[in-house]
């Protein structure tokens, strides 16, 4: 391993910065030194900065904004959203998401046809290929500072012998009474990962380069634990946090 002295000079740059986020030195939210002061400070062109810069980016630590500078990003502080997971039944009938966001559609939602690929058909015990109703939707919440990308997937074999084998159903959450309304006890069940987004999608969410998403799956059921529906959820995985009452 080559001494830290003998490192290119963007790698010291990016290891500076680095060490400064996780200690401390540079808070979360709060600005970095300026490409000037770091091109000073290390004696480099600001073109090696930016190639430094580059590198934390990659790894989250920093985040760029258009015509304010550099933040820093630190992975030990508590992001600024935390989103209780759960679906509840009102008094009402409705189904009622745990976190209590009232989420708007960019645009209302339409029902296409698609294929389920393996991945999803062994999730909702169907076979590869067999057609689905599937919705897409970006949704945004408190004045657009919230957003995700919410997708629904409802298999035609469930809908076989139902009013909705001649009409697509509701997406999800109208689609939870509709399935109740057909005689199910519903119950749901997540997975969540991680991964890095799409082009369209990092667009969609507004995500700065080196931000990763949520993907979070849930399952609509019903007894005995028969897959009903699915869908996904991308979220912005810099400012959220997930919590599951167990």
């Amino acid at each position: 391993m080559p001494r830290k002295n003998m490192q290119p000079k963007y790698r010291q740059i990016a290891d500076y910065l680095r060490e400064g986020i996780l200690d401390g030195t540079f808070p979360s939210g709060q600005p970095l030194p300026s490409e000037e002061a770091l091109a000073k400070q290390f004696g480099v062109t600001r073109p090696t900065v930016r190639q430094g810069l580059s590198e934390l980016r990659a790894s989250g630590l920093v985040e760029a904004i258009m015509g304010r500078g550099t933040f820093a990003r630190s992975p030990h502080s508590r992001p600024s959203h935390t989103r209780p997971r759960g679906v509840r039944r009102a008094p009402d009938g409705r189904y009622i998401e745990a976190d209590g966001i009232r989420w708007t559609d960019a645009e209302p939602p339409v029902a296409t046809r698609t294929d389920a690929p393996l991945a999803l058909a062994d999730l909702l015990r169907i076979p590869p290929g067999e057609p689905m109703f599937t919705y897409d939707a970006l949704q945004t919440a408190d004045h657009g500072h919230l957003r995700q990308l919410h997708r629904t997937y409802i298999p035609f074999s469930v809908l076989i012998d139902t009013k909705y084998e001649d009409e697509a159903p509701p997406p999800a959450p109208d689609l939870y009474a509709a399935l109740a309304d057909l005689g199910h006890e519903l119950h749901f069940t997540e997975y969540v990962r991680t991964r890095m987004p799409l082009p369209d999608q990092a667009q969609a969410l507004r995500l700065a380069d080196g931000v990763p998403l949520l993907h979070v799956i849930r399952v609509t059921l019903t007894e005995p634990d028969r897959p009903l529906a699915l869908e996904e959820f991308h979220l912005p995985g810099d400012e959220l946090e997930l919590s599951f009452r167990l």
